[in-house]
């Protein structure tokens, strides 16, 4: 009897350090910044809001950012927030901000929440950018502000021009982020500036291109597609062909729904290269 007693006690037992063992692990909240990496954190007195790209730090041109919003005293992560940003660049004699899109929810995160930032311009001696976020948490409305880092890029991946029209637009390289030997799907978003805080995507547009290599004769490729707009997020998309390594020059054509050029020059044996496009090397 004491041996199917003993037995029964650590039944019990074993069952119960089951039981809390799962309960306890259940509480635990999963990483969800794996594969991201910190950029920078903006605090105020209640909250630290961490910022992740894929990379750790911003560029001069399309940023893909994450974020979430940590409670000082609870040391908890905010499930339930509305958020809005601001970046803001501060000139000598001026002061704008440069496109982006609204921050949503990460559709299979609790705490994680995901925007785009395209800055057009980079950071230099005097003059930086300022990211404001503001954000309400069961009613409250809360602001943080802080500088970043956005350094001047090695390669043109983001340009402002005006067009044919008058209007100024602003055009981002976005993918393929990791180029190949290979026909590419190729991706850009082009916004339409409203005013000096306002940018929204340009729509009705179709973007040719024509990569080049100005080190091999700027030779071209074949079978690029033209860039036309996504249904989806309402970036443009078409295909790159690159052939080989190294540095490639794509030329770029925008135009309009009139099929008239806003911006850029067909690439001839007098003309080497529009005055519109983009660099990369891999």
């Amino acid at each position: 009897m004491k041996i199917l007693k003993y037995t029964a006690i650590l039944f019990l037992a074993i069952t119960f350090f089951s039981c809390s063992s799962n309960d306890d692990s259940s509480s635990i909240p999963v990483d969800e910044t794996s594969g991201l990496h910190k950029i920078q954190e903006i605090s105020n007195d209640t909250h630290t809001i961490e910022l992740f790209s894929s990379t750790g730090s911003l560029v001069q041109g399309y940023n893909h950012i994450s974020l979430r919003i940590k409670d000082k005293k609870t040391n908890n992560y905010i499930t339930d927030a509305k958020l809005e940003w601001t970046p803001l660049m501060h000139m000598s004699m001026m002061q704008h901000s440069c496109p982006k899109s609204v921050i949503t929810k990460v559709s299979d995160k609790k705490t994680l929440y995901e925007g785009d930032i395209i800055f057009q311009m980079a950071q230099n001696e005097t003059e930086y950018w300022e990211l404001s976020i503001s954000y309400i948490i069961d009613g409250a409305s809360y602001t943080a502000t802080d500088k970043i880092n956005v350094p001047a890029s090695s390669k043109r991946t983001v340009s402002s021009f005006k067009g044919s029209d008058g209007s100024n637009y602003v055009i981002a390289y976005i993918a393929p982020s990791s180029p190949k030997v290979a026909l590419n799907d190729m991706t850009v978003g082009i916004y339409k500036m409203k005013d000096m805080m306002t940018f929204p995507l340009a729509t009705n547009l179709k973007i040719k291109i024509d990569p080049r290599m100005p080190s091999m004769g700027n030779h071209g490729s074949p079978n690029n597609t033209d860039l036309l707009q996504s249904e989806t997020n309402g970036f443009y998309k078409g295909k790159l062909s690159l052939t080989m390594t190294g540095y490639w020059k794509i030329n770029l054509q925008v135009y309009n729904e009139k099929d008239e050029v806003l911006k850029g020059e067909a690439v001839t044996t007098d003309n080497t290269s529009s005055s519109l496009y983009f660099e990369i090397e891999f």
